[in-house]
């Protein structure tokens, strides 16, 4: 059985549904009739279409994927936007925006009303997923459910029950305000938000009553909403007949037996629904139109019946072709939350600079290490963001990561950390880069091709890997003196910064000093060492105050140190990156089977696994085997070999997981989180190998919020 049941099937009726309640089908049979109809049961449609959205946007929400909710709301805005082109001819032709006040009207209808009598399902529905989005961040489900409840309760109030609260004077000031800025309490902040939290309750709870307790609930909620509907009618309370108090429990229970009908997931059956919903009224225009045109009103608009019948037919048949003949844009490239993703909190790294800036000294630039992909972040993205944020020097290993800088718009001093050999010196002139000279022997390669850069020269001053040695001094004069080479930096390396054992201080110390009297020895010989500066993430954060022009921030950047460092500086850096994926399938595994390459793993007892979409060539270490992951807020640990594409864990303990959820594998869930700290750790690595090694595979999603 599909996990949707027989949702989406339902849709076509529900799309039915909203043709009668504008077509009024048994209105030339009787008017009590048609009003059970269009006035009672019909007001299924929308709450149900409501929640659809919140039955498959809440693991969404739940997981803070914010791209796939803004994608939805832009999703829905479009078609809001192609549906006011295409009703307004017919307000126009109805004098709708003929007033003095008409630009009001506009402005009201465009944000709240709709633009059309059935658009305002279309803002509704972005006004109420951002409600119920930015409640669900601030206080929870299980509040926000409460708040919805009693934001529903007031519209009942200006909706169906407005007759009650025109006894009392307040209340009728109070809603004659509200209609000031919407004509109907039927709108995104009273009516829509219950429903989408509807859905997300049943998706979370996820339990299983029997379907026919379910149905005999629905049948026994449904008879009380008709009763309530009718007696409301009788007695003349209604202001607008949209939100009955007793369609709560009816959706409810509808719902769930939806669910548990087996159905199929049909797409076209979805679009054509959504089609049906916006064109309806234009088909009713043309059938009134073509039947006063020939005389035929008797038959096609004066039966109710068949008005309604004809309706629907030529909007089923205008929805199916609109579906199958629009040439739509083939994406050719997937969701990037499609499959495996690196999610980048650009919030996070703007905080943690504003952090590392804080305890330098005024004067201390940020250099911003992006090398090997800004630790795997994205270095393009990162560079641009940092830019925008007042960082204008960046750091990289190679040529081609300074070049893919430079092609991608990033301004400022690029300085290659690494050797790149002076063939390549056009590249370097030509991208206007920065290279690291290593040593005298490649000053004199470099200067040698006649080409004027600029260069930063690299001193050894305990780490004995690339740079010339603080204490050959003659070679730092001969540098100076290759005419080709401007000289505009200084910088060396420390080899146990992120040490406070009392002898890697006293080294650290060490090589500060020697930098510090060979910078002073090139002052002497009138030779500017320009830019200086030696403090990686370490170094800033156990050695704060050194006066230098620059510091390197790399791994502290983006909120990642070593598990089990202790630094000297008091600050709360922020993790920037989450690695997720999804579930591909749920399986049972029987006692005594075995699991993966090698049959890795038995299981003792039954239990239930699920396979996540991504693997070792995604840059997952293949010993993280003991391992945990995240699912609906979860530990579930992993289990077996990890695959090139795949691992698989134990979801035994975790409730109601499915194809499809997101599982997280570095960042937080709810409550819980794992760490790059806690994952590097197990895997005996550390942060910036884990990190660096991500696969090119990832998508990468950015958020700033």
């Amino acid at each position: 059985m599909s996990k949707s049941g027989s949702l989406d099937s339902f849709r076509l009726l529900a799309a039915f549904l909203v043709i009668a309640n504008h077509t009024s089908p048994l209105l030339s049979y009787g008017e009590d009739a048609d009003f059970i109809l269009t006035r009672i049961i019909a007001r299924i449609a929308v709450p149900f279409f409501l929640m659809v959205s919140g039955y498959f946007l809440y693991q969404y929400i739940e997981n803070g994927d914010n791209a796939y909710i803004l994608a939805f709301c832009k999703k829905i805005g479009l078609l809001y936007a192609l549906s006011i082109v295409l009703f307004l001819p017919l307000n126009l032709y109805a004098g709708h925006y003929e007033g003095t006040n008409w630009g009001l009207e506009f402005v009201k209808d465009l944000f709240v009303d709709g633009t059309f009598y059935h658009l305002w399902y279309f803002p509704g529905l972005i006004a109420g997923v951002s409600i119920v989005v930015f409640l669900i961040r601030a206080i929870g489900l299980k509040w926000t459910s409460i708040i919805s409840v009693l934001l529903y309760g007031i519209g009942l109030f200006g909706d169906s029950y407005y007759g009650v609260a025109e006894q009392f004077p307040s209340f009728e000031v109070f809603f004659q305000a509200v209609f000031t800025v919407a004509d109907y309490t039927r709108n995104g902040v009273f009516m829509v938000p219950i429903f989408l939290v509807m859905g997300m309750l049943i998706y979370k709870r996820n339990k299983t009553v029997s379907f026919s307790i379910n149905l005999l609930f629905f049948v026994i909620s449904f008879t009380f909403l008709i009763g309530e509907g009718l007696l409301l009618h009788a007695n003349d309370i209604q202001r607008h007949d949209s939100m009955y108090f007793m369609l709560l429990p009816v959706m409810y229970f509808l719902f769930q037996c939806l669910l548990q009908i087996r159905g199929k997931s049909s797409k076209s059956i979805r679009n054509v629904s959504t089609i049906m919903y916006i064109i309806h009224p234009w088909m009713i225009v043309l059938v009134r139109f073509t039947a006063e045109f020939f005389t035929l009103e008797k038959w096609f608009v004066e039966n109710s019946m068949v008005l309604f019948l004809t309706v629907s037919s030529l909007t089923f048949i205008l929805s199916w072709m609109l579906m199958i003949f629009w040439p739509t844009r083939k994406n050719s490239t997937p969701s990037p939350i499609s499959r495996a993703w690196a999610e980048i909190d650009l919030a996070a790294l703007n905080e943690n600079v504003k952090l590392l800036k804080g305890i330098l000294p005024k004067n201390t630039e940020l250099m911003a290490v992006v090398k090997a992909n800004a630790y795997g972040h994205g270095a393009v993205k990162i560079a641009k963001e940092l830019s925008n944020h007042g960082v204008k020097s960046f750091a990289v290993a190679t040529i081609a990561e300074g070049i893919e800088l430079r092609k991608n718009g990033v301004k400022g001093e690029i300085l290659v950390l690494g050797y790149t050999p002076a063939q390549y010196i056009g590249e370097i002139k030509k991208f206007k880069l920065t290279q690291t000279v290593i040593g005298l022997s490649h000053a004199k390669q470099l200067n040698k091709q006649g080409v004027p850069i600029k260069v930063q020269i690299k001193i050894d001053t305990g780490m004995h890997r690339l740079g010339t040695d603080a204490s050959h001094l003659s070679d730092l004069k001969e540098i100076y003196n290759c005419k080709h080479l401007h000289v505009v930096g200084v910088f060396s390396h420390l080899a146990v910064s992120d040490s406070v054992r009392s002898e890697d201080i006293a080294f650290t110390e060490l090589q500060i000093d020697k930098f510090n009297q060979t910078t002073k020895w090139l002052e002497s010989q009138l030779l500017l060492p320009g830019q200086r500066h030696i403090q990686a993430s370490y170094g800033i954060l156990n050695y704060p105050h050194l006066p230098y022009e620059y510091a390197r921030p790399g791994i502290a950047l983006y909120g990642v140190l070593s598990k089990n460092d202790t630094v000297r500086t008091d600050v709360e850096l922020k993790p920037v990156l989450s690695i997720k994926a999804r579930v591909a399938v749920v399986k049972t595994l029987q006692r005594g089977e075995q699991l993966g390459y090698g049959r890795a793993f038995s299981a003792t007892t039954m239990m239930k696994t699920a396979v996540i979409t991504i693997g070792y060539s995604d840059g997952i270490p293949r010993n993280m085997e003991n391992g945990e992951i995240l699912i609906r807020s979860q530990k579930a640990p992993i289990i077996g070999r990890i695959c090139m594409d795949q691992l698989v864990v134990d979801v035994s303990a975790i409730e109601g997981v499915q194809a499809g959820d997101i599982a997280t594998l570095i960042g937080k869930d709810g409550t819980e989180q794992i760490t790059a700290e806690e994952v590097s750790e197990k895997c005996g690595s550390i942060t910036n190998e884990l990190l660096s090694r991500l696969g090119s595979r990832l998508d990468y999603v950015y958020h700033s919020n």
